[in-house]
């Protein structure tokens, strides 16, 4: 039995997520579907941030152990996208206007989800990733905060911030070293290159490999492997993996504030290739509107 959240109790605040609470598997699907450009907007992060109150209201935290979920998986109902990344016509507004406080409300709604998604919104849940189309800058770092990677082979991902002078300052360096250590993140930082999933799954950043067009199945898969053996030990070793090496909103602030500053001090020609990318984004975001009109629900036979 699949229960869709979404469109129960505050509806009317869920416009650019999918929220279903698929009973047998145990699983809740979180997909992302924003609007009018597939980035992390305001409102998309602030429907993101209302899920652990939606999952309280729709009885997750109280349901029997037989119903209770133990995996919540956040993915995109966009054909080849999974996310663009940050806001930039937004940043660049901000940034023209001098506006110091719109970038830290903004940085710290971004970090307020990572939080979230690494620390399972607060329930004992398993987050994972299920990155089926490109994942560039704020779009990979919303990847790299779930618990589990999964990724399709020939998907894209990077962080391009070092083209326009800037830095990934949302959770990459605090996921990416716990994966990686300091060293080879700033390699993956610096470089500022799309990588293949496959060539991220041989660096560890990627935990699991899926077939084209089969993510959701792989995913599917795993759960239901980790369901039938060994479930509690596996929730065990995921409360010891935070215990080990958190990930603290203190170390993600401290961070995004660094990011707010160095925004700040952008030069003319590092706003001007923010441009282009900016551009880039509205362009995915017509054709986003071309294969799914704004009146339409996506279809779920992605899942």
């Amino acid at each position: 039995m699949s229960i869709d959240m979404s469109a129960a109790g505050n509806a009317t605040s869920f416009e650019q997520l999918d929220v279903d609470w698929n009973c047998d598997e145990g699983t809740v699907w979180c997909l992302m579907k924003p609007r009018p450009r597939p980035c992390f907007n305001p409102q998309l992060l602030a429907e993101i941030e209302r899920l652990p109150g939606l999952l309280h209201n729709a009885g997750v935290a109280d349901a029997g152990a037989a119903r209770k979920p133990c995996f919540l998986v956040y993915g995109s109902t966009i054909p080849g996208i999974f996310n663009l990344g940050g806001d930039l016509e937004l940043f660049r507004r901000l940034i023209d206007a001098r506006d110091r406080q719109g970038l830290e409300e903004y940085a710290r709604a971004c970090i307020q989800v990572s939080h979230l998604v690494s620390n399972g919104f607060g329930l004992p849940l398993t987050t994972i990733s299920l990155i089926q189309g490109t994942a560039l800058g704020g779009g990979m770092e919303g990847g790299l905060a779930a618990n589990l990677i999964v990724a399709e082979r020939g998907v894209n991902m990077g962080l391009p911030e070092v083209l326009f002078n800037l830095f990934p300052g949302m959770g990459a360096y605090s996921f990416l070293s716990r994966r990686l250590g300091a060293a080879e993140t700033e390699r993956v930082i610096l470089s500022g290159r799309t990588w293949r999933a496959e060539e991220l799954h041989d660096l560890g950043i990627v935990d699991i490999l899926a077939e084209p067009g089969q993510g959701a199945a792989t995913v599917r898969g795993y759960i239901a492997e980790r369901r039938r053996r060994s479930p509690n030990t596996m929730m065990a070793l995921q409360r010891v993996r935070q215990t080990v090496n958190p990930v603290s909103y203190r170390e993600l602030e401290e961070i995004a504030l660094i990011w707010v500053d160095a925004a700040l001090g952008l030069s003319d020609r590092d706003l001007r290739i923010m441009d282009r990318l900016v551009r880039s984004q509205d362009k995915a975001g017509r054709q986003q509107s071309r294969q799914t009109p704004d009146d339409a629900r996506p279809a779920r036979s992605t899942l």
